[in-house]
């Protein structure tokens, strides 16, 4: 199997992942911090220590501003939902994913004002164009990092700075992002970070990630049981616990600190260079194929390890499953989540084909990818 759907769920993920999930599940199994038990404190030793790897992974002032969610989604939706009232006006953009596209949909039917601000040909946001949507009554932005459509890396220091000029807060997607490139909440001027951990940050699926540059006063989205202040009637004031109740996904969490743990071991930078490579090879090799029409920026310094195209003579879901079953590729076909982003390049209804590149992917990987594309395309010729 040639592995390029990276943008959804890394894989393979770094074998000390698995052997810190194997680990847990036979040595520490237990529920953390609702005991003082060896295992409970195992477990909590666990989740303490990689919400402390997190916090300075992202640049977080300490690591009680690390909460664990469920997932990217369910990040984004405790953010959103848990700042934004009627009367309140956000800016976001056009290439959202439906992570945040479907939240904020249901909350202009609530009375919140949703500005989409345009991108570009090859998906970049102008911040002029959000300087100039900002209003009276704007709360926050919402942007994604990177497009999980496009690839494109969107300037999001600079939106922070607009924010901070302005008074408001800036909320980043960094689901396509975290892993691939460098994030610091201070330095960028992100106020909420979003993220999920079985992507780029080489963990397993079921953890999200939620980081706080301050104590912003964010409404819970569920309450329960934490672990401590069990006297309390309501929810602790206190982060991380006001965002987090009921039993984590304490495997899940532990073996997320272990990607992390090889990501900082091998170095971003490293990272970053050996997905620019391959895309940059991918990139060449289809655009040396007639019928094949590619969407995202021309540098791949400018995107992510994502590259979206579609074949002349094929529909991208027909693409994608001979790609499977003859050719043994893995990719990920049609509106990705992100229908309005699709709108925004011409591709809806259908969608594209996406290749996504991680850092396990190798150099003939992406020949064997391009030569398979390459018959495709004869083939419909």
């Amino acid at each position: 199997m040639i592995y390029l759907d990276n943008a959804a769920t890394s894989w393979p993920k770094p074998e000390e992942v698995y052997t810190v999930m194997e680990r847990f599940l036979r040595e520490a199994g237990a529920n953390p911090g609702r005991a003082g038990h060896r295992m409970a404190r195992e477990a909590e030793r666990m989740i303490l220590e990689t919400r402390t790897r997190l916090a300075r992974f992202f640049g977080a002032p300490v690591p009680e501003r690390v909460a664990f969610t469920l997932n990217a989604t369910d990040s984004l939706n405790i953010a959103l939902k848990g700042l934004l009232k009627p009367g309140d006006h956000v800016i976001t953009s056009s290439l959202e994913h439906n992570s945040v596209a479907r939240p904020l949909n249901r909350l202009a039917a609530l009375g919140v004002e949703v500005t989409r601000v345009a991108n570009d040909s090859v998906g970049l946001i102008d911040p002029e164009a959000v300087r100039k949507a900002i209003k009276r009554n704007t709360q926050l932005i919402v942007i994604n990092h990177a497009s999980n459509v496009l690839g494109t890396v969107q300037p999001i220091r600079e939106l922070g700075r607009i924010a901070k000029e302005n008074g408001l807060l800036l909320v980043v997607d960094a689901a396509q992002s975290a892993g691939h490139l460098p994030i610091d909440v201070e330095k960028d001027g992100i106020d909420i970070l979003a993220c999920s951990g079985h992507k780029g940050l080489l963990g397993p699926p079921g953890v999200g990630i939620l980081v706080l540059k301050d104590e912003i006063p964010v409404s819970p989205w569920r309450e329960g049981g934490t672990g401590s202040r069990s006297e309390s009637p309501v929810q602790p004031e206190a982060y991380p616990y006001r965002l987090e109740s009921g039993t984590p996904n304490t495997v899940g969490i532990a073996a997320l600190g272990a990607g992390v743990a090889f990501i900082e071991k091998v170095g971003l930078a490293q990272i970053r260079a050996h997905e620019d490579m391959l895309v940059n090879r991918l990139l060449e090799g289809l655009r040396s194929i007639s019928g094949v029409k590619i969407y995202g920026p021309a540098d791949a310094s400018l995107r992510t390890g994502i590259v979206s195209f579609n074949l002349a003579g094929w529909e991208p879901v027909d693409a994608g499953a001979v790609l499977d079953h003859v050719y043994g590729i893995a990719a990920r076909t049609g509106l990705h989540c992100a229908p309005w982003a699709h709108e925004a390049i011409g591709t809806f209804p259908a969608g594209c084909i996406r290749f996504s590149t991680g850092y396990f992917n190798t150099v003939e990987e992406i020949d064997q990818a391009v030569a398979a594309v390459r018959e495709l395309v004869r083939s419909a010729a």
